[in-house]
């Protein structure tokens, strides 16, 4: 019978290994998670301590928050308007023949710049001249008449003393004359006539400018005060600029002028052009019209600008910017501390009692550079905060500091630079 005992020795050895091994594992995990417990109550209880002892780095309450703030008094503030406006020609002159007749020449080049007096169009002056002479011959044809009439009234003056003529062929003979005379003023002022319309048959420019399109080539037929224009003489220097102000907005700008909030200024005008540029001059507004549009609703001011360049063109829209008048009792708060709510009202923060933030709700409409002008709202040396306003709450308290004060840094304390662990932490 073989020998079985040493194979179940051997079994048996190695299952209590395997037990021991197992035991031991368990024991070394247990020591582990009772290490990391003790590691952690011991960070929170450090943690605390420090809190109480130091107040914590950052963990504690904080002090009022530091704000910087400008006082704020009332100044002169410009009430501008942007408008809608059009450009219109200083001088217009539609040229039209004053005689009839055929053009021989057109004498300028379409779209030049041409003189006062130039002549432009040359119409036959034939029959013209026929007729100038025509007159010239009846004039001196009177003139020897009258001459004759004259002459007879004297030679019958004395014969009438003597009475050897009658009184009435004396009376006839000065008549005579004097219809001679007549005559001859009479022909005197055809002759003139006749050498102004001499003188139409070369069509001169009326005014200086910028000529147009010619509607009429040599060769045509053209006849006095035609309806047609022969062409169109345009002056464009300088401009006038149309501005269309609605008629409320200028009631409410002579209310206010009347109320003394407002005084009144000379209106300097800018322009911006079609492509949002803006016009290198200024210019005045020259008068406003005292009818209102029934179709618009709107008054129209009238301004004169310079234009050496030709850059305004009758018929362009532009918007013209200008100042009405100035308002005396505005606040120029910077932009930086006007925001809006959701209803677009705009609000600011100032310095209430007690050094709390007040937030406030003022009208600000328009801007003037950097500033907002507030024109309700605020009162003359409250101290508006620009500063620091971005996580106020109403009723915070707060530290006020004037705007323009330097900040001060202060350094960090000794040791704030290094890790949590100190010099020796890994």
């Amino acid at each position: 019978m073989p020998n079985t005992r040493p194979h179940l020795h051997s079994r048996q050895t190695g299952e209590m290994r395997n037990m021991v091994k197992r035991s031991g594992f368990k024991t070394t995990i247990k020591g582990c998670t009772l290490g990391a417990a003790a590691l952690l109550l011991a960070s929170c209880g450090s943690g605390e301590g420090a809190g109480k002892d130091g107040g914590g780095r950052g963990g504690g309450p904080r002090g009022p928050a530091t704000v910087g703030f400008v006082v704020i008094q009332p100044g002169s503030a410009p009430i501008e308007q942007q408008l809608p406006a059009r450009i219109s020609a200083y001088q217009v002159s539609e040229v039209r023949p004053q005689v009839s007749g055929v053009i021989l020449r057109r004498m300028f080049r379409e779209g030049s710049v041409v003189r006062q007096g130039q002549t432009l169009y040359q119409i036959d002056p034939s029959i013209y001249n026929a007729q100038a002479a025509q007159a010239e011959a009846n004039l001196q044809s009177a003139r020897a008449s009258a001459e004759a009439a004259r002459t007879l009234a004297a030679r019958y003056r004395p014969l009438v003393e003597q009475q050897a003529i009658s009184r009435q062929d004396y009376t006839n003979a000065l008549a005579q004359a004097r219809q001679a005379e007549a005559a001859v003023a009479q022909n005197s002022a055809a002759l003139r006539t006749a050498r102004i319309n001499q003188r139409y048959t070369r069509v001169p420019a009326p005014i200086g400018g910028r000529i147009g399109l010619s509607n009429y080539t040599e060769g045509a037929l053209v006849t006095a005060n035609q309806p047609d224009a022969l062409t169109t003489i345009t002056r464009l220097d300088p401009v006038y600029v149309d501005i269309q102000q609605s008629a409320a907005d200028l009631l409410a700008l002579r209310q206010a002028l009347a109320r003394g909030g407002a005084t009144p200024t000379v209106a300097q005008v800018r322009l911006k052009l079609p492509d949002g540029s803006d016009y290198g001059f200024t210019g005045t507004v020259e008068f406003s019209q005292v009818l209102v549009d029934q179709a618009t609703g709107s008054v129209t001011l009238r301004a004169r600008f310079p234009n050496p360049q030709a850059i305004l063109l009758p018929g362009m829209f532009v918007t013209a910017q200008f100042a009405q008048a100035i308002n005396t009792s505005a606040f120029l708060v910077p932009q930086q501390a006007v925001t809006r709510d959701p209803k677009g009202n705009a609000t600011l923060w100032v310095v209430g009692p007690g050094n709390r933030a007040v937030q406030r709700v003022v009208v600000a409409d328009r801007t003037q550079g950097p500033y907002w002008v507030v024109t309700q709202g605020l009162a003359a040396g409250e101290k508006v905060i620009t500063q620091g306003a971005a996580n106020l709450r109403d009723g915070a308290q707060i530290k006020p500091v004037p705007a323009t004060a330097p900040q001060r840094v202060q350094p960090p304390p000794p040791g704030a630079a290094k890790g949590p662990g100190g010099p020796g932490a890994r």
